[in-house]
């Protein structure tokens, strides 16, 4: 089987003017970063805000293995698959972060015959989104650390700094950390932390923001600091909004590559699911609904994780509705969740996979909890057995839920089309009737109780003293009424990557709250979940260099 960097390499790729001919796109509204890559202007973005949306497909997923069950793969051969089938289609995804591909779960680009590309671009540096977000985050802590060193009029608590630098890689070093060390001109000492780029608030409000307008009153809300008496102290405090937007100016401009089958695709923002909200950017997923018939997105890990985020945060803010959800099951994850180890799941274990199937049932039933019409797409590999495929066509049945299955690693948009009818079905016969899980008017602890006790299955929830005072302090401030953001383990529908299935008669418990004012919510950690994220003892970094043709090697 060749590797994807070799599938890729093979596709001739179109120009970039001519993918967007398919949505029509004029050439001048494109800003061109190469021949195959481009943003969207912000004069067509606004050209477009009043034209009819097309049908929105979110795609999700069961508890994963480590290694991840193909959500973006799926996502991209559905849309090719659905083009194939003669509609005017778009991708609207998130961008990949450096973190995991130079870690263990690879890419984001897809895999197979289902990819976006130019895959190397995409994965790597891309149009610099991430950089520009990461300066924005890192210029906003110098701005804070220079103010305390300049006099500190504002009168800063030291001690209860809350916005932490970030790097777009997994670092376990810099997540704790101390600062200031050296002469007094060096600053003052002090400890800071570190999280991955894609866990900022920045990088939530770049995703949640409407325009710039927009951007820069969130990043003006945004809590960085308390002072000596208790109160918070702002981006905006710091005068540090205007710096930060003209960093971000370009950025927030979304970015339009291809399928290998030439599918126009809008890749655009990156949160991960467990440590942020895990969608693309609104302003992506808008233009797409604008420009095509039917889009496709996806929404970070389990649907316990990103699909909960994309119906509860993304979708009050922003008043979007799915109108088909794809649940991707595979068989290998299910009989991980079973109880086999990673290493042995290429062999065939009906029995593992039969007690791994509540799994997929709680996600079934808790997709239902939002009034969505359900289809689970079977991501087929090629270890696995007929029998085993049969055993998750028969649960679906019983579970009352349509299913397909899904051959696109292998086969491209031809290997998707039964899924393409199964959800273009769905859509036409539009039996969806969303909602949310909990109304804004329920108190913080109410909403992580809902989303505990609802989506997770847990009996109860417990709280560190320390995340009880803050709770308490965000409803003082009149921040109640915001959603929550859920930092949990994505391989378990609990708090705990160890309870694996679908575990009963637990508690979760937050360990740490904070808000998120800027972006719109409330962020509760669990467990142990960190947001920087570390290296494995083999990363795939080993593995990736270039040729001496300059071409780049072992990228997945």
């Amino acid at each position: 089987m060749k590797s994807d960097i070799e599938i890729a390499r093979e596709c001739k790729l179109r120009r970039i003017q001519n993918v967007a001919e398919e949505l029509e796109v004029p050439e001048e509204a494109l800003l061109p970063y190469g021949h195959y890559k481009a943003k969207l202007s912000e004069a067509f973005l606004k050209e477009i805000e009043a034209r009819r949306k097309g049908r929105l497909v979110l795609v999700t997923a069961i508890n994963p293995t480590p290694a991840g069950e193909g959500k973006t793969t799926t996502s991209i051969g559905l849309a090719d698959a659905i083009r194939k089938r003669g509609k005017k289609v778009c991708l609207a995804l998130r961008e990949p972060s450096l973190g995991p591909c130079f870690g263990i779960k690879g890419g984001a680009a897809g895999g197979g015959y289902a990819q976006v590309v130019p895959m190397e671009d995409l994965n790597l540096h891309f149009t610099g989104d991430f950089h520009a977000i990461t300066s924005a985050n890192n210029l906003l802590c110098a701005l804070l650390d220079n103010h305390i060193q300049q006099g500190n009029e504002l009168g800063i608590d030291p001690r209860n700094v809350v916005v932490k630098r970030c790097e777009d890689m997994n670092d376990r070093a810099l997540r704790n950390i101390v600062i200031g060390l050296g002469s007094k001109a060096d600053g003052m000492v002090r400890e800071d932390h570190f999280v991955i780029s894609v866990a900022t608030e920045v990088m939530a409000i770049f995703c949640l923001a409407k325009d710039m307008q927009d951007l820069k009153e969130r990043l003006g809300k945004m809590i960085v600091a308390y002072d000596f008496a208790g109160k918070p102290v702002t981006a905006e405090d710091l005068h540090a909004v205007g710096a930060m937007a003209a960093l971000l100016k370009d950025a927030i401009q979304p970015n339009l590559i291809q399928t290998l089958e030439h599918t126009p695709a809008i890749v655009h923002g990156g949160p991960f699911a467990n440590i942020a909200h895990g969608c693309n950017s609104v302003r992506a997923t808008e233009a797409a609904l604008r420009l095509a018939d039917v889009v496709v997105t996806e929404a970070g890990f389990g649907a316990d994780l990103g699909a909960e985020k994309f119906f509860d945060i993304k979708c009050r803010k922003t008043g979007l509705s799915p109108d088909a959800v794809v649940l991707v099951a595979t068989v290998r994850a299910l009989k991980y969740n079973g109880g086999v180890a990673k290493a042995d799941l290429k062999e065939e274990n009906v029995e593992a996979l039969k007690k791994g199937l509540p799994n997929l049932g709680a996600h079934i039933g808790n997709l239902k909890k939002f009034g969505v019409s359900v289809v689970v797409a079977i991501n087929r590999f090629d270890t696995d057995s007929a029998e085993e495929l049969r055993v998750i066509e028969d649960f679906c049945r019983e579970q009352g839920a349509s299913f397909a299955l899904s051959e696109v690693f292998a086969k491209g948009g031809e290997g998707g089309l039964d899924l393409a009818d199964a959800v273009l079905s769905v859509i036409e016969q539009g039996e969806s009737a969303f909602h949310l899980l909990y109304e804004d008017a329920a108190s913080l602890k109410e909403k992580i109780e809902a989303v505990a006790k609802e989506i997770y299955g847990a009996k109860g929830v417990s709280y560190s003293a320390a995340a009880e005072r803050v709770l308490q302090n965000l409803e003082q401030m009149g921040l109640g009424n915001l959603p929550v953001c859920m930092a949990k383990s994505q391989y378990s529908l609990s708090d705990d990557p160890k309870k694996l299935g679908r575990p009963t008669d637990f508690e979760i418990t937050v360990r740490e709250v904070y808000p998120s004012a800027g972006a719109g919510f409330v962020v509760a950690v669990l467990g142990n979940m960190m947001t920087m994220p570390g290296l494995p003892k083999r990363p795939a970094a080993f593995d990736i260099d270039v040729d001496e043709d300059g071409n780049i090697v072992g990228l997945f």
